[in-house]
């Protein structure tokens, strides 16, 4: 009985270890903590892979990021920066983004399934920004000066057809749409309630508690975008 214990213990301990650890890039930490002075991503403040310093910049207009520049068709507008914000902040200092590590590079991420209203509202916020990549990730060219364009400038809504096709290809397959309204991220606090869901995949056994967990969400999906965009 003590032997079975300890492997319990032990099993136990383990799984907890597995979901508590950061990506490896260069502004994660190794392993998720308290940071309650975060200046932007407070959705992370409770149990973060960021440090205070990464939000400081990110709470201000951003043009550039290690040497990566978001503005290289011109600055973009408030509502289309604050999504790039929420996917940034995620992938920098949610502590559930290592759940989703590509298994051969160290700092990136795969098919995180995201909830088709928030691509929805995300399309709708930059449809009228101008655009030059239709990848971010391979896009580009570079030299020591970050990213450039290789293509003309058109209108976000030329370059992507709907609010499915910039999810599933602004960053590469770092992200995916997912066909459940409850499993999947809106990078909200609501996020917090449906993880376990998430990552339960198509177990249907606690469905009834996998709507209440969602009913926040699912709420404020009636409501009009422009709440949405401003959350």
């Amino acid at each position: 009985m003590a032997l079975l214990l300890t492997f319990l213990v032990a099993g136990l301990l383990s799984a907890v270890s597995c979901q508590q650890k950061c990506l490896r890039g260069n502004h994660h930490k190794p392993l998720p903590s308290a940071e309650p002075d975060l200046m932007e991503c407070t959705l992370y403040s409770e149990s973060s892979c960021c440090r205070r310093n990464l939000t400081e910049k990110l709470s201000h207009s951003l043009t550039e990021l290690d040497n990566f520049y978001w503005n290289r068709c011109g600055n973009l507008s408030k509502s289309c920066e604050d999504y790039l914000k929420k996917i940034e902040c995620f992938y920098q200092c949610s502590p559930s983004v290592a759940h989703w590590a590509h298994p051969n590079i160290s700092v990136a991420i795969q098919r995180v399934p995201l909830c088709q209203s928030f691509c929805d509202n995300w399309y709708n916020a930059c449809r009228s920004d101008m655009w030059c990549a239709y990848n971010w990730l391979t896009d580009w060219t570079f030299d020591d000066t970050g990213n450039h364009c290789k293509n003309i400038c058109i209108p976000f809504h030329e370059m992507y057809a709907n609010g499915i096709d910039v999810c599933q290809h602004m960053w590469g397959n770092s992200f995916a749409v997912s066909s459940s309204p409850c499993r999947c991220l809106d990078m909200t606090e609501t996020d917090r309630n449906v993880m376990k869901y998430i990552l339960e995949g198509d177990d249907k056994s606690e469905e009834s508690g996998e709507e209440e967990a969602c009913k926040p969400r699912l709420h404020r999906s009636q409501e009009p975008d422009d709440k949405q965009v401003n959350d």
